[in-house]
Order: C-alpha cells, then structure tokens, then sequence
C-alpha cells in the first residue's frame, strides 16, 4: 500500500506535521496505518495542539481504506462477478480441475493438503507448465528445494530429460521456463522479504509486461511455519507471523495464490 508521503499532494490533510505524527507511532504507510491500534493512535492525537486536523487526518486514511474496498456483493452478483471477472487457469489435470470447480481462480486462494509424497509438489510443477504454456508468468516461492525444470519438461510433453531435446522443442521449453520465476525461501521471514519486494515490483512492471504474473505458489507453506509451530520461536511469533501474512493477502489475490500445506 502508498506511503504516506505519496499522498500529500491529493490529500491535503496528510501533509508533513500529519506524516511526522505517524512517524512517531512507526507508521509509514497505509499499510502500517492498518496494523496499528485506532483507539490508541486517536488517544495520543487529542494530547497534541492540533489535534483536530490530526483526527481529521486519521479519518481521511481510513476513506482511503474504504475506497480501496469493493462494493459489497449479494450472492447473485458474487455468482456474476466470478464468470464475468475471474479468469480460470488449468492445472493440467481435469480431475483436479474438476474438484476445484474448473481450475485455479486469479482472486482466489487455493490449499493444497495431503501427507507427504502425495503429489502436491507434481501438482504445482503440473499447473505452473500449464500456465506457463498460455503465456502468462508463474512465481514459485521454492521453501524445499523442490522445484525441478526436468519435471517441467515432462509436463510440457517434450521429454523426461531435459538435456536430450531438439533445438526447436529446446527453444520452446525455454520460452515456458523463462515465465516460471523460482525464488528459493528457506524461512517465514525471508518469505515475508520477498513478498513485500514482489509488491512493490509486480505494482510496476505487471502493466508493462507481456507474460502477466498470473499465479503465485509457495512449495509448501508447512516447511516455513513448522519450525515456529514447534516452540523453536519466542512466544507470540505464530500470532505476528499470521499478522504479516494477512498484511500480503490484498497482495495475493491480485493473482491465483496456491500454497500447500502438509499433513506431518
């Protein structure tokens, strides 16, 4: 979300003693400004002398807020909404399509579950190939250094090795593996690092791009939290980590977010 000094100008009442006040509270951004108590943050408004423009501050982030909200929806429209709107994108599989209600949803976000070695990983290499072959850009966030372009090249029909291709199949799995964008994570935070840099970057370039990013995967959630669900992290970390999660979900579902989820 905007930093506050990047709405000074459309925004009068945001203007440098507002920002300076919110600096006070570690507050930079809508974002921050979401996170932190109102109660309190009205509180400390009323003890300074231009409390009332201060308040008036505090209410105008807030109908920033509001107007970033969708209009609010009966079923029938929600119904309408979703054929009109939300792009359906194949995983490759028409049995898993099928219990997914047609396939993966930009705006939607989907769990995958299930014991270890049940095919989880298969299934996002399967939908990223997929996605990739309709020239649309993949992000896998790779917690377990899973992902493997061999099997990439299965999927997409060209060969189990991916050292043996011709040059013009080579040339074409290619093209696929250049939409699929791997980034190896290896802990919450990092996780959390590389999501608040994908904000600020894809806010950017997806406008621009040719191959828009269309899905987003993490390969699997369950190796990033276990460490923390297991008592290795202070107490209080699982309630900050699901607080910074919360923070990306407007962020997420911008695409088709996909995350699995492992039954240990």
């Amino acid at each position: 979300m905007a930093p506050l000094n990047s709405l000074s100008k459309e925004y009068p009442l945001i203007d440098s003693n507002f920002q300076t006040f919110c600096a006070s509270h570690a507050i930079y951004s809508v974002e921050d400004f979401l996170l932190h108590d109102l109660d309190a943050l009205f509180a400390s408004a009323a003890n300074h002398s231009n409390s009332e423009r201060l308040k008036q501050g505090i209410h105008q982030l807030l109908l920033i807020v509001d107007a970033l909200h969708p209009p609010v929806l009966n079923g029938l429209q929600l119904i309408e909404d979703a054929k009109r709107n939300k792009h359906v994108f194949s995983t490759g599989c028409e049995g898993i399509d099928a219990l997914l209600g047609g396939g993966l949803r930009v705006g939607q976000l989907t769990e995958l579950v299930g014991p270890s070695s049940s095919g989880k990983t298969q299934v996002c290499l399967m939908s990223s190939s997929t996605v990739a072959k309709n020239k649309c850009s993949v992000i896998y966030l790779d917690t377990g250094n899973s992902f493997s372009p061999q099997r990439i090249a299965y999927f997409v029909g060209q060969s189990s090795d991916y050292v043996s291709v011709n040059q013009a199949d080579h040339r074409l799995l290619q093209n696929i593996l250049d939409r699929i964008i791997c980034y190896p994570v290896f802990d919450v935070y990092q996780m959390f690092d590389l999501l608040h840099q994908l904000k600020i970057n894809l806010r950017s370039q997806i406008v621009k791009s040719d191959h828009q990013v269309q899905v987003l995967i993490v390969d699997s959630i369950s190796s990033l939290i276990t460490p923390i669900l297991r008592g290795n992290g202070p107490q209080g970390i699982v309630h900050i980590c699901m607080q910074n999660f919360l923070v990306y979900l407007p962020f997420m579902i911008l695409f088709s977010f996909v995350y699995l989820h492992i039954f240990f």
